[in-house]
């Protein structure tokens, strides 16, 4: 099963009924999988009759499979359904600063491999035809009797979804890149890009924190300071995509000079890369530093956290959502960090419970590979049907 790069839209109202009642299934087999259809049929209010529809096209697509040894009655009410996670992969690619993420994923977001690729010096499209190389290598290497759901890819900087090109990435020198029409031509496969925090939006939503549906701000921190937030399910984007740029807030007692030509910006105070050059040391050495305990180390990351406090608590008050997740390497890795980010929400935020709303990724350790994979994996669960049998 694969997703045609021309699925037509569905704007007429029954399609987008179907669309809105397929996804509700699929979304209630992955919360609460293995499920009986009369369960499904009670969590989501469908009729007995859509729900075995829906399932039965699921069925057909490979997306579910029926636990076996079960009895099968008139109508199979009570044989329960799951996901088949080992019939499909989604292909994944984050693009940093430095390095390029090449991953597969099943359909729970589970990462089954990802592979790390340096690329400074290198042009886009030397870039991404790279990174199509290795993605090949991956699905023959690690998946070779699964069939590819395309490939989803997830960046910082200004990225227009809609066209599948990012409009501007100035750590990267990229302006206008056409990324889903490159990757299309150079791999076959159905590509759909978006930035970073938002399809880290979309993965909390769907796999990660259980408050994330109601309300969720997404904090990214790497080389790239950036921000997405999403109410009622709903990621915002903002027109041509360009909601979630933090780059530029001010941070209180920095004198950071910034590309901008301000100072005491928040990228240009917080970043990986500024932290590394006060350092005078690679940032993954100095995070290993930190992670052994190193004292200075240790508090270089600590007064970061504090200034990652100050932007955490300016989004809750303003955006006042159920949960704020901060992405960075330091959280899991240094002691202390994420209690630093709390304790400076605190002090700064009207919130009351403003603390403890901050929280780590759900996905420590895969957030680069899951940020690629979500991009494609949420237009599965929000319209299977956009995926068609390719057989047919």
């Amino acid at each position: 099963m694969t997703a045609r790069a021309d699925a037509p839209q569905r704007t007429d109202a029954r399609g987008a009924r179907r669309s809105a009642s397929a996804s509700a299934v699929l979304r209630a087999i992955l919360d609460e999988g293995p499920i009986a259809r009369s369960t499904i049929a009670r969590r989501t209010g469908l009729s007995a009759a859509a729900v075995s529809g829906h399932t039965a096209g699921l069925l057909r697509l490979g997306l579910l499979h029926e636990l076996p040894g079960t009895e099968k009655r008139v109508g199979r009410p009570h044989v329960p359904v799951d996901l088949d996670t080992g019939r499909h992969v989604a292909g994944a690619l984050h693009l940093a600063v430095h390095h390029a993420t090449v991953a597969l994923l099943d359909v729970r977001g589970n990462v089954l491999v990802q592979h790390e690729e340096p690329h400074d010096g290198l042009a886009a499209e030397d870039v991404l035809a790279r990174a199509a190389e290795i993605l090949d290598d991956l699905l023959l290497g690690h998946a070779p009797d699964r069939e590819p759901l395309g490939l989803g890819v997830a960046t910082g900087g200004w990225v227009d979804r809609a066209s599948g090109t990012v409009v501007e990435h100035p750590l990267l020198g990229w302006r206008d890149v056409p990324v889903r029409d490159l990757l299309t031509a150079s791999t076959g496969l159905t590509v759909a890009v978006d930035g970073h925090a938002r399809s880290l939006v979309h993965a909390e939503q769907l796999f990660g924190h259980p408050r994330a549906r109601e309300s969720v701000v997404q904090l990214f921190t790497g080389n790239v300071v950036d921000a997405a937030f999403a109410t009622g399910g709903t990621v915002h984007h903002g027109p041509r995509s360009a909601a979630g740029a933090v780059a530029h807030l001010p941070v209180d007692d920095s004198a950071e000079a910034c590309r901008c030509g301000r100072t005491g910006c928040l990228e240009a105070t917080v970043s990986e890369a500024t932290l590394a050059r006060n350092a005078g040391m690679p940032f993954p050495d100095l995070l290993a530093l930190a992670a052994a305990g190193e004292t200075a180390a240790v508090r270089l990351f600590h007064d970061r956290a504090r200034l990652i406090g100050q932007a955490a608590a300016l989004l809750l008050d303003v955006l006042n959502p159920a949960v704020l997740v901060v992405v960075d390497r330091s959280i899991a890795g240094v002691p202390g960090c994420l209690p630093a980010i709390r304790d400076e929400v605190g002090i700064r935020s009207l919130r009351p419970d403003s603390a403890e709303t901050v929280v780590g990724t759900s996905f420590p350790g895969t957030e680069l590979a899951t940020a690629g994979g979500a991009v494609l994996l949420d237009l599965l669960y929000d319209d299977p049907s956009y995926f068609t049998n390719s057989q047919n």
